[in-house]
């Protein structure tokens, strides 16, 4: 895989972190769990997340402390299990973004 394109994938990652958090950041849980409309959002970014990540070169990911299997695994589990997804879960999700945020902030600073 070329460069560019896992630089536009890791630059995909950090758009999405960025919308999820201007979404949910001063957005009480009780809330997140009667907007449908921001419930959809919310996992519509997690899909792409998990998406980049599979097209991000792994020589990359490699060199990062990061479980990069949690975020596309979550991507599986929306989209095929959509049925059972509990927004909760979703929600704490969306608070807990820091981690990985701080990996694509190196990536793109290191790499790129």
């Amino acid at each position: 895989m070329d460069r560019s394109s896992s630089k536009s994938r890791v630059e995909h990652v950090a758009k999405a972190i960025q919308l999820i958090r201007s979404f949910v950041d001063d957005v009480p849980e009780k809330d997140f769990l009667i907007d449908i409309k921001l419930q959809s959002a919310v996992q519509y970014q997690f899909l792409v997340i998990g998406e980049a990540i599979k097209y991000i070169d792994d020589d990359i990911l490699d060199k990062y402390d990061y479980p990069w299997h949690i975020p596309r695994s979550f991507r599986n589990f929306i989209i095929h299990e959509y049925h059972g997804v509990r927004m909760e879960r979703i929600y704490y999700a969306a608070k807990d973004l820091d981690g990985l945020n701080k990996q694509v902030i190196q990536i793109l600073e290191n790499e790129f």
